[in-house]
């Protein structure tokens, strides 16, 4: 069957990916690969435009990003999974795109102006931060991908990527296609602190985590600050356990616990142990995988070395019509 498209899509091996990845990028990455080309990268420089100033950790974060993706049914024979670092090509498109680009494109970036807030007045980012922007646009076209799968806040990134594939075209002719967003809703998982599940809060439940460690940290979880006691009405809608009922409970069952809540009929200690067993229910066949995988190193270390040598016979072919046209 022929292919809709080409993809690129990626994760920094920044940190442990958790289920907030996977219901947010995962499952939708595994079903795109029946009808799209994937180019899947594991980012590692631009884990680096933030994270450079300790590294002995990003060989180890990089296997665990790749047993992560294989668990959840990323698959080689179908899609090319790859070590950003191992395709040089990238950093050669990156250096050429960046002659090119206008600095004010770069400084009106959301990513970079929410940094130098962070920053305050304690220090300047590196000019990799900077220039993030044209290596993700590197990254992109130089697979002369057409499609990339992002959600809504992601759309001012690849807009800079069609505006520096647009700009390389007008000077050169129309060697690359300007990427177009493949919009997808996910479902919004919370982290057991009831904020945004992120690897920088520490709140995440993690692939790699045993039914024991998934157990104790559901245990744990924040749930409606208002239901003190057993009896008292919920409001489940203000309550991260009801979250991951929705997500990982069947639609009839969601809407009883939610009258249950309500009338104080369930208690958040039932509540938590119902979702527990759900959520294990749906997670098991991926952390039965990871387990496997996580005793083949050498398996995922020769997948990556086929992705890149797959992804570099693209990368090589798009850098010589590259300076075909640059005249380099």
């Amino acid at each position: 069957m022929a292919k809709k498209g080409r993809i690129l899509s990626g994760h920094r091996p920044s940190g442990l990916l958790h289920i907030g990845h996977y219901e947010g990028t995962l499952r939708n990455w595994r079903a795109l690969q029946d009808d799209y080309e994937c180019f899947f990268e594991i980012a590692d420089w631009h884990a680096l435009t933030t994270e450079y100033e300790e590294t002995s950790d990003l060989p180890f974060l990089i296997e665990q990003l790749a047993i992560d993706w294989l668990a959840s049914g990323l698959d080689p024979e179908r899609s090319v999974l790859f070590v950003q670092s191992d395709v040089m090509e990238h950093a050669e498109l990156h250096l050429l795109l960046s002659m090119i680009t206008p600095v004010s494109w770069l400084e009106r970036c959301p990513t970079y102006k929410d940094r130098l807030q962070q920053l305050g007045d304690e220090g300047s980012p590196g000019y990799g931060l900077l220039g993030y922007p044209v290596l993700q646009a590197a990254d992109i076209i130089i697979y002369k991908a057409n499609v990339v799968p992002v959600g809504e806040d992601q759309l001012p990134h690849l807009e800079l990527s069609r505006e520096i594939a647009r700009r390389f075209n007008n000077f050169y002719g129309e060697v690359f296609p300007e990427p177009q967003a493949l919009l997808a809703e996910f479902p919004a998982v919370p982290g057991v602190d009831g904020r945004k599940m992120s690897k920088t809060y520490d709140n995440a439940i993690n692939l790699s985590d045993t039914p024991d460690e998934i157990t104790q940290k559901i245990k744990t979880m924040f749930t409606d600050p208002e239901k003190l006691r057993m009896g008292d009405a919920g409001h489940p809608d203000k309550c991260a356990v009801f979250a991951y009922q929705q997500i990982y409970n069947e639609e009839s069952r969601v809407e009883e616990i939610r009258e249950e809540c309500e009338s104080g009929e369930l208690g958040c200690v039932a509540c938590k142990a119902e979702v527990t067993e759900r959520l294990l229910e749906t997670m098991e066949p991926v952390m039965q995988r990871r387990a496997e995988l996580a005793d083949n190193l050498d398996h995922v270390r020769a997948v990556l070395a086929d992705g890149a040598e797959r992804a570099q016979a693209v990368a090589a072919e798009t850098m010589r019509e590259v300076r075909e046209v640059m005249h380099l």
